[in-house]
């Protein structure tokens, strides 16, 4: 038996531009479908929001999102601060979205695309269990861990 878990983000009003946003960073291909896609008169507030989103790539990277319903302000529901403090992470977020790549040209690839309008919460550097490892907010709300996977 084999499990797959999906990071699965809740945006109001952004989630389109998120998705677009990741599948630029990620590659791969996007999924959009809206609330009138799916019924909603398209004359009604929210209609072309996100309902279902998927991004999925070969190299296995997979992020789901949508638009909570009646929800605006284009933030991510949830904390909306992480920071670094006397060496320490401080965070009011319940979740953080980690990914490691096999080397650090890779890693720092992907934290190139994330950094585009991001907040640097630690630059991605060696640290004592990585070759990189780096975290950053980017500009829709979301904390991602970047590392280089432990050889």
């Amino acid at each position: 038996m084999t499990i797959q878990t999906t990071t699965h983000l809740n945006f109001r009003g952004d989630a389109r531009a998120a998705l677009e946003f990741y599948r630029s960073v990620f590659g791969g291909h996007t999924v959009i479908n809206t609330y009138a896609d799916f019924g909603m008169p398209k004359d009604v507030p929210g209609a072309d929001n996100v309902v279902f989103g998927l991004v999925a790539s070969d190299t296995g990277f997979r992020v789901m999102a949508y638009d909570v319903p009646g929800e605006t302000g284009g933030t991510i529901l949830g904390g909306t601060s992480t920071r670094r403090e006397n060496n320490t992470t401080i965070t009011d977020q319940a979740v953080f979205v980690s990914i490691s790549a096999d080397t650090l040209e890779e890693a720092q690839g992907y934290w190139d695309g994330l950094a585009v309008g991001a907040t640097v919460v630690e630059p991605l550097a060696a640290s004592a269990w990585s070759a990189g490892f780096g975290m950053l907010t980017d500009r829709f709300g979301v904390t991602w861990s970047v590392g280089v996977t432990a050889s």
